[in-house]
């Protein structure tokens, strides 16, 4: 009876055994395909957040800017008081300009755009402010608009390098999010790409200051 029952205990035993190497390669398909979400999912967030960061940068650059031009304005005006056109048209610029911030996480190309542009006629207005200055060789003498000047100037240059910068970054998180089969998880996890500064009429070239 004992040979009779042990001969039908397990009349196939690598059934049994074929399941578990079965079940043991799904999790583990399952763990890597876990891993490489994670760190794609981790690394789509970090190169965005360096590109918000530089982003953050152009903006505090711009607004820099904008805080020293009344400063400057006042100076210019105090030796040429009937260029009341020019003054008028560096207010009015400044105003648009501060009044538009762009936020990074609802950023469009559009959007960037229209911030770009009114950055670029307040860099216009800027420039004609110099033109008006070089008709005056004692406001060009004074150390107050040379102090004003200089600060202006690097603001210019910060402007442009931040600028770069925001692109630079940009550029390396768009390729993350486009690139096969990584595409795949960026438009499952909802990163778009991010639009670049583009050269604008007055935006692409800082004002010459030195004049």
């Amino acid at each position: 009876m004992n040979d009779y029952n042990q001969g039908f205990q397990n009349p196939n035993p690598r059934r049994k055994t074929g399941g578990k190497t079965w079940l043991w390669v799904l999790l583990a398909v399952l763990a890597v395909l876990v891993f490489w979400g994670v760190s794609g999912y981790n690394g789509f967030v970090k190169k965005q957040e360096v590109a918000y960061t530089e982003l953050s940068n152009v903006q505090t650059a711009y607004q820099r800017r904008a805080d020293l031009l009344p400063q400057l304005a006042k100076i210019v005006k105090s030796y040429a008081t009937h260029e009341r056109e020019t003054f008028t048209q560096v207010t009015q610029a400044r105003a648009s300009a501060t009044q538009m911030s762009i936020d990074p996480t609802n950023l469009t190309a559009d959007k960037l755009r229209q911030y770009t542009e009114a950055q670029g006629e307040l860099s216009a207005a800027l420039g004609r402010l110099m033109v008006v200055a070089e008709r005056y060789p004692e406001l060009k003498a004074s150390e107050n608009y040379k102090s004003l000047q200089i600060q202006v100037e690097g603001t210019e240059n910060r402007i442009q390098e931040a600028r770069r910068k925001y692109n630079d970054a940009v550029q390396a998180y768009n390729i993350s999010v486009r690139r096969m089969p990584a595409v795949i998880l960026a438009n499952f996890f909802g990163f778009d790409v991010m639009p670049k500064f583009e050269a604008a009429q007055g935006a692409e070239k800082a004002p010459d200051l030195d004049i």
